[in-house]
């Protein structure tokens, strides 16, 4: 499981150092496509395998299922870690993202995601007003 969260510097050569607690369970090889909210979404391959099997079954004669399953699939990348732990990111989904230097990598259960430090706390920001009014809708926490 993916939780956590760390601040890192997106180098001149637009690597990315993905935090050690993450190397493990994401292996040599995953998958970083287009996520949710403008942040990248980063997936071990077994995970990607699952989410593909989903995405599978989607009735093909539905637009939003197929514009959601080409949204996703386009922008997927095959990446994996140099010797320091770092990815190189592809241009099109740092644009997508807004990367540019400043990045928040947190843990989310079975996925990673990749964001923009502005994005990440203007989400934040925005999430926080309503985080228990959210919880109460869609979650009895057992608290």
């Amino acid at each position: 499981m993916f939780m956590g969260e760390w601040q890192h510097t997106i180098d001149a050569k637009g690597r990315l150092i993905i935090p050690a607690r993450f190397r493990e369970q994401l292996g040599e090889r995953f998958v970083v496509t287009r996520g949710l909210d403008h942040c990248l979404f980063v997936y071990p391959l077994t995970e990607w395998a699952i989410l593909e099997a989903k995405l599978k079954s989607l009735p093909l004669t539905q637009s939003d299922a197929r514009r959601f399953v080409r949204f996703l699939f386009s922008g997927a990348s095959e990446c994996e870690l140099d010797k320091q732990g770092r990815i190189n990111l592809p241009n099109n989904l740092k644009a997508y993202a807004g990367l540019e230097k400043d990045a928040v990598i947190i843990g989310v259960s079975n996925r990673v995601e990749i964001w923009a430090s502005q994005s990440w706390q203007t989400y934040v920001d925005e999430a926080s007003d309503s985080y228990e009014e959210i919880a109460e809708k869609i979650v009895d926490l057992g608290i």
